[in-house]
This record gives structure tokens, C-alpha cells and sequence, in this order.
């Protein structure tokens, strides 16, 4: 790399002269000056090949950062979007259907006609939003099927930027352990989701659920905490509406 160095010539011998206090501190501080850009200039010449390279790195990485966002990540991201249509066809007629629900669950979950399913889908694009939301479909599916252990596990695998849907995924696994009598874990879960979203919905909702778990666990202090908390913050709730005489139990049980 071609640098740029200052020369200096000597100037020859002058006569003895007066010298203005200001002019020598100004000469002293454009030495300082000089002297640190040369050092700079040599450090820049002596790694410069170093630092041109470390430069290369760079700019490669951001290239290739934007070409997987481009070629890869993008079109993965449309194409596993695509292919939630199939199975969440079928997840909400189960919903409203009146019989043969585990059938049309099970065709979400697996697929059909070279179709995925939510587990096709969780699995082969595992780092995209819909490979995310395909495992909360699963879990659901699972839970409403009573396979609560599997159920347990691909909510587990869920996690989303949405604060509600995160309570609600973490409600539904505390639903998964209270029916397979696992009150203590039900107990967690219920105050994780009443705790990762303050609001008027679901948040009144899992401490009601949480505080009935503390009555069977007979932790009487933790729902009268639980239901006390209802009727200061949410008491206009569903919840809320007769709460205080599910104070008054905890309050008094043996």
C-alpha cells in the first residue's frame, strides 16, 4: 500500500532571537502531531496486509450473510408458509367438526396426497417462523388427541415474539400436566403464562387456573395470593366476577 511520509529539510543556523511563548507551544504541539501520524502511518504500512484482509473477510461475510437471506432463508420462509395451508385446513374443521375430529388432527399432524403436515413441516424447515408455529400446531393437536407427552414436547419447542401466544402455548402445557396429574409442573406453567404477558385476557385466566392447583396441592397461602391478585388487577375478568369466595376458601382451609 503507498503511503504518504512528511520529509523534513534542516533549516541552517540563525541568529540568536527572541521567541514568542506562544509560537514554541503551537511548533510543539504540530511536532506532536507530526510524529503521531508518522507512527500511525508506519503501523498502517506495516499491517496493512492484515488489515486488507480482515477488510476482505468482511465484506465476504455480509456478501454471503446477504445472499442466504436472498436465495435461502426467504424463499424457505414463502415456501414452508405455503405449506401450512394444507394442514391448518384441517386443524380448524376439527375444530368445528362434530365427530371424527382425531382423523382430520391426524391429517394435520402427518399429511397426505405428498402434502406435509405440521410435523413435515417443524422438522424440515425447523428455522422458520412457520416451522415455529408448525410445532405449536402439533402440541395443540396432540393435547386435543389426550397424547399429552408428546403434546408436552413440541410446545416445548415453540417460542414466538408474540407475548400472548407464548402465555397461551405455556397455559396449554399446564393443562398437559394437570391432566396427566403432574399438579407441581401444572402449577409452573400456569404462573409462567400468567406472568409472560400482563393482560386481561389470558393473564386472569392462568391464575385462576394456578391458584385451583395450589388449593389441590394444599399450598392454601399461594391461591389466596393467586385468587387475591384477581381481584385487585383483574376484577372486572370472568375470573374475576365471583373470586372472593375462592379467597375465602384458601384463606380458611385446613
Amino acid at each position: 500500500m503507498a503511503t504518504y511520509k512528511k520529509k523534513y529539510k534542516p533549516e541552517g543556523k540563525k541568529g540568536v532571537q527572541e521567541i514568542d511563548e506562544s509560537e514554541f507551544e503551537t511548533a510543539g504541539v504540530l511536532n506532536t502531531l507530526d510524529e503521531t501520524a508518522s507512527k500511525s502511518e508506519q503501523w498502517i504500512e506495516k499491517n496493512s496486509k492484515p488489515l486488507f484482509a480482515a477488510l476482505v473477510g468482511a465484506v465476504v461475510v455480509f456478501l454471503a450473510f446477504l445472499a442466504y437471506t436472498t436465495y435461502i432463508t426467504e424463499p424457505n420462509e414463502l415456501e414452508a408458509a405455503n405449506e401450512l395451508a394444507f394442514p391448518r385446513k384441517h386443524f380448524d374443521e376439527a375444530a368445528t367438526a362434530g365427530s371424527g375430529i382425531d382423523s382430520l388432527l391426524n391429517l394435520g399432524l402427518e399429511g397426505a396426497d405428498g402434502r406435509y403436515g405440521f410435523l413435515d413441516i417443524a422438522e424440515s424447515y425447523s428455522g422458520t417462523d412457520a416451522g415455529n408455529i408448525a410445532n405449536y400446531y402439533a402440541g395443540i393437536s396432540y393435547l386435543q388427541m389426550k397424547q399429552y407427552d408428546k403434546g408436552i414436547e413440541y410446545l416445548s419447542k415453540f417460542n414466538s415474539d408474540n407475548a400472548t401466544l407464548n402465555a397461551i402455548s405455556l397455559g396449554a402445557i399446564g393443562d398437559a400436566f394437570s391432566d396427566i396429574d403432574q399438579q407441581e409442573d401444572a402449577l409452573e406453567y400456569y404462573e409462567k403464562a400468567a406472568n409472560t404477558n400482563a393482560n386481561e385476557f389470558t393473564t386472569p385466566l392462568f391464575l385462576y387456573k394456578a391458584g385451583h392447583t395450589a388449593m389441590l396441592l394444599k399450598k392454601y397461602d399461594k391461591a389466596e395470593s393467586l385468587f387475591t391478585e384477581i381481584k385487585e388487577k383483574y376484577a372486572t375478568s370472568d375470573e374475576g366476577k365471583d373470586i372472593e369466595k375462592f379467597i375465602n376458601a384458601a384463606k380458611y382451609a385446613e
